[in-house]
């Protein structure tokens, strides 16, 4: 065995650890769990300054933007993300490169010890041992430190206050837009919802948010008031002043909250990315200088053009087009549906669609409906996917054309060969994360971008 099958073996080890633990899904607002095992390594979170990003919907692009601005800059960078596509290294990245392989078996190693003492302390306590998040927060904590970087971007993985990546301190706290999801661990509200969220700004910070709701608005600006932070919003304190297709991608005009900044290029699709993209500028002005200096013209350009995020709006294949996107809740699919009409001309989109079962499929349907010519219904690779069938009734209850599928790989095969009878079509692959990542995979295994034969 090689060295790095051997560091491969070991990293796969700790996710195989980390999956015998209670999944993502299982959240409890005990955030105190966290910051023990944290307490006993000695607060590897407080090693460097953080950028804290929450919201419904944008976290992870506007993440992946504002860490390749940071990197461009000459900062040693973190970036923590969730959940992953392909493989779980994925979330944990440092200098833009997922962390290696070796990196992430010597932090668990390090974190090990002492998550058999918490676990035992909660055992006293009747409660459930730490999570598979908790851990997976505490592994990036550590493995950052230990690079070490200058910064770390972190992504909340549910809520905000009582989110493990709460016991991490933000210099900066990024709010994306804010909509209703997880309505049953979260409120039933928006205002509800924004106070869990709301609980990232700390004492002193500078905030940055997306437009909201005038509801969300006030929620913010009372709890930066709160505790002594100053908070921005888009549309008011900073924006995105215009976005133009260009090839690959868009151009952008930004006004930060510190400079203005011309002719961007950014290599995703949509008119929501050009909106990350300058919550992004907002959150690294705000940490770079305290919003008082801009950003040069070489750093914004470099980290603009750098600047990826899987799976959102992703060019899988050619001939025919076939587009990824991650869109799981009726917000993030109104998004998708107004990039797939600004960003690429075709008459019909036939959809390959799966959903979790904790997901709002009636309102994911109902937002693929001005789209939608076919949908090719099926269900991710996840004991949480609600079934093929019970998506297809609710595609007919909206009066569309549906067909199921047993897998993926089938109905991707039947999308295809449907679109590739008219150059006017394009197929895109949307409803859960999951399914993205196996959209991804299979595409690269399949050679999509190779052109379709029948």
């Amino acid at each position: 065995m090689t060295g790095a099958e051997n560091d491969r073996r070991r990293a796969d080890a700790v996710y195989e650890a980390l999956l015998t633990r209670q999944g993502e899904q299982w959240v409890q607002p005990r955030v105190e769990r966290t910051r023990r095992v944290l307490e006993l390594l000695a607060d590897p979170q407080h090693t460097y300054r953080v950028v804290h990003v929450t919201g419904t919907n944008g976290k992870t692009s506007t993440s992946r933007i504002a860490e390749s601005i940071l990197r461009a800059s000459g900062l040693r960078t973190g970036l923590f993300t969730s959940p992953h596509l392909e493989r779980f290294t994925e979330r944990i990245m440092i200098d833009g490169e997922p962390i290696a392989d070796a990196v992430v078996a010597d932090a668990w190693d390090e974190i090990e010890p002492f998550v058999d003492m918490v676990d035992a302390e909660l055992a006293g306590a009747g409660d459930a041992p730490l999570t598979f998040f908790e851990l997976l927060t505490v592994l990036a904590f550590v493995a950052f430190a230990d690079a070490p970087v200058d910064v770390a971007v972190v992504e909340v993985g549910m809520g905000g206050s009582w989110d493990s990546t709460n016991t991490a301190d933000g210099d900066v706290a990024v709010i994306a837009p804010i909509g209703l999801d997880h309505a049953d661990r979260l409120g039933d509200t928006l205002a509800e919802i924004a106070t869990v969220k709301a609980g990232i700004i700390k004492p002193d910070a500078a905030a940055v948010s997306a437009a909201q709701a005038p509801e969300v608005e006030a929620v913010l600006r009372a709890q930066a008031a709160r505790v002594g932070a100053t908070i921005a919003f888009e549309g008011q304190d900073f924006a995105l002043t215009d976005g133009r297709l260009a090839v690959g991608g868009q151009l952008l005009d930004i006004r930060g909250l510190a400079g203005t900044y011309a002719e961007l290029y950014l290599p995703m699709y949509g008119a929501h990315q050009g909106r990350n993209a300058a919550l992004a500028v907002a959150a690294v002005e705000s940490l770079i200088g305290r919003a008082s200096q801009p950003l040069s013209d070489d750093v914004i350009t470099e980290g603009f053009a750098q600047a990826t995020s899987p799976g959102r709006l992703q060019l899988v294949g050619a001939n025919p087009t076939v587009v990824v996107d991650a869109a799981h809740n009726p917000h993030g699919i109104t998004a998708l549906v107004e990039a797939l009409r600004a960003s690429f001309d075709f008459d019909e989109w036939g959809v390959v669609l799966g959903i979790l079962g904790d997901k709002d499929a009636r309102g994911i349907v109902a937002g693929l409906r001005p789209i939608a010519t076919h949908v090719f219904a099926t269900a991710p690779d996840s004991e949480r996917a609600t079934d093929a069938d019970s998506i297809a009734d609710l595609v007919e209850e909206v009066d569309l054309r549906v067909t199921v599928h047993d897998d993926l790989a089938t109905a991707a095969e039947a999308a295809r060969e449907w679109a590739a009878a008219s150059d006017r079509r394009a197929v895109v692959v949307a409803g859960s994360v999951v399914l993205a990542g196996e959209a991804i995979a299979l595409a690269a295994a399949e050679s999509w971008k190779d052109g379709w034969s029948a």
